[in-house]
Formats: structure tokens, sequence, C-alpha cells
């Protein structure tokens, strides 16, 4: 079978082997956005509803405007995309995508974005972002809505594992299902083993994508490090992992309907 990352055209060849290869590569996507936000400060203007003169902050108006802009060519066509404000896009100017259906329909609209968005603003980013205010407000914006979309799709790809391990395994789920036992969900989605590796490995990158290096003193930067790796490991480990599994969860509660 194709162990091929699943992306919009691929979607019929999906195995599990395919769908932890591309979370694995999403991994680095998410690390790299956190190294551009973090050349920046935290940049506070930029989240306040009374400074930028349009209805709620000039990062919500940025990422609403780019959604809308996106809506209209056909980004959240793909079951892979999950807009932040899904209430505010706009109908498509482009013919619709014939896109493979692979997910169960109740499970589609599962969206867990405003937990994202909470997490990322009011937990995340005071973890990696000094204070202070360089009035690169737009350019700052811009890496907040990156870090969002990659951390939206790679929780929300808790969509495709729950289907590929219900479809390999469905005598295993169907009883919890049935009976609406999310605990016992959990427990069958849960291998803490596998997500101790995880928490390991992204670390790991954080530490080799994000080192500091100098040609002239090459000992001098040893051990500086463009984002604390400690810190990605803690955010997979507290919020990414726990969040994906809530979203298999929700998906496999729907999946007999």
């Amino acid at each position: 079978m194709s162990k091929k990352p699943i992306s919009s055209d691929s979607c019929l060849n999906m195995t599990l082997d395919s769908v932890r290869e591309s979370l694995i590569g999403q991994e680095d996507t998410i690390i790299f956005c956190l190294i551009e936000r973090a050349k920046y400060p935290i940049n506070s203007p930029l989240y306040d509803e009374s400074v930028a003169g349009v209805p709620g902050s000039l990062l919500e108006y940025i990422v609403k405007e780019t959604e809308a802009l996106h809506a209209k060519v056909g980004r959240y066509e793909s079951p892979e995309e999950n807009p932040f404000f899904p209430e505010n896009l706009p109908p498509l100017i482009v013919p619709p995508y014939n896109i493979p259906q692979v997910l169960h329909p109740s499970g589609i609209s599962i969206n867990i974005n405003k937990t994202i968005w909470d997490m990322y603003f009011n937990q995340l980013l005071p973890l990696f972002v000094r204070e202070g205010n360089d009035g690169n407000y737009v350019p700052t914006a811009t890496c907040d809505l990156h870090c969002l979309q990659a951390l939206s799709r790679r929780i929300h790809y808790g969509k495709f594992v729950a289907e590929i391990k219900f479809m390999d395994a469905p005598e295993d789920y169907s009883p919890a299902i049935r009976a609406q036992d999310r605990a016992t969900l959990m427990s069958l989605l849960t291998f803490e083993n596998v997500e101790e590796m995880v928490k390991q490995r992204v670390e790991k990158k954080a530490m080799v994508f994000g080192q500091e290096v100098s040609l002239n003193d090459p000992d001098n930067k040893k051990g500086k490090y463009k984002v604390d790796p400690s810190m990605v490991s803690c955010l997979y480990g507290e919020w990414v992992m726990p969040l994906t599994k809530l979203v298999q969860v929700e998906y496999l509660l729907r999946r007999l309907d």
C-alpha cells in the first residue's frame, strides 16, 4: 500500500503509515512557524480591540480577511483545512474541487479552532515570545496566522487518524461508540510510549532547526536556540497530542451515525 503523505489528491491511498508520515512532516512546519514568530516581540497592540479601528483586534481582522480570500478560491473545500471564523466565509468564486471524501460525513464538520486560538494566545505565546513592541504588526500577525494554521491542521488530522483506526479495527471501537463512552475511546487511543517518543523527537528537531550558528565563533552560541526545545516538547505533550485525541474521540462518537 502507498505510504505517500495524505494530500487532497491522494486521500484514497490513505494508510496509517501515510498519516504518521504526514504528521511527522507537520512537526517541521510547526517548529519553523514558531521560530519565525519568535523573531518578533509580543507586540500587544496587535491584539487590543481598542487600537486598530476595525471590528475586533487587528489580528482578528487580518485572519478573517485572509480566510475570506482563501475561501473564495477553495482552501476550505479540503478536509484538511478548518477555518477559525467559519461564519465569515464567502462562497466559492471558482468551480468546486473534485476532492475524494474519505471521512465520515458526520465527522467532517468537527472544528475545535476556538480552543486552539485560546491555547495559542493565552498559554503558548507567552512561553516563547519576549516582551516588547517593535511596531511590526503585520509581519507579526502573518507569523501568528501561520502558527495557528499549522497547529490547526495538525490537531484536526485526528479525524484522519480516527478513520484509519476505525476502519482497521471496527470491532474494537464500535461498542464504545454505541455506548457513547468517551473514557473508553480515549483509553483505546492513548499510547504513552508513542507520545513520549513524539515529544523527544520534536524537542530534538527544535534543537537542530533552531540552534544559533556563528561562523566566527563556533562555540560562542553552542546550546543557544531560537525557540526553547523543551517548550516545543511541552507544546506537544500538553496541547497538540491531547487536542488531537479529543478530535479523534469526537469523530469516533459520530462514526456510526
